[in-house]
């Protein structure tokens, strides 16, 4: 089964991609390490308001608990909607020169 972006027979991984492809998108995705800043920051917002807010106003600790999933919750979905984001990024980006003069 051919590799999903460089088309080319090698052992996959669950993704589909070969371990070159998947080495390259580690490399290229640390360019944007930022991207975990916006699910830290919801994140932390949420926590902040509802785990430490309600119950200042005489919510149950309860509620302050399901606040704290909720901004845990919101971190790790946030991040996974950027990495996919990242990820077809990068299958729409252009193998580079080097890739392209080997297969040929």
């Amino acid at each position: 089964m051919p590799c999903k972006r460089c088309e080319e027979d090698k052992p996959l991984d669950k993704r589909g991609w070969c371990i070159d492809c998947e080495r390259a998108y580690d490399a290229w995705v640390r360019r944007y390490a930022s991207d975990i800043i916006l699910p830290a920051l919801s994140g932390m917002f949420i926590v902040m308001f509802v785990a430490l807010g309600v119950p200042l106003l005489g919510a149950s600790t309860l509620v302050a608990l399901g606040g704290v999933f909720a901004g845990a919750g919101t971190v790790f979905g946030l991040a996974r909607l950027s990495a996919r984001r990242r990820r077809r990024q990068f299958l729409t980006s252009s193998l580079p020169r080097a890739y392209l003069l080997e297969k040929s």
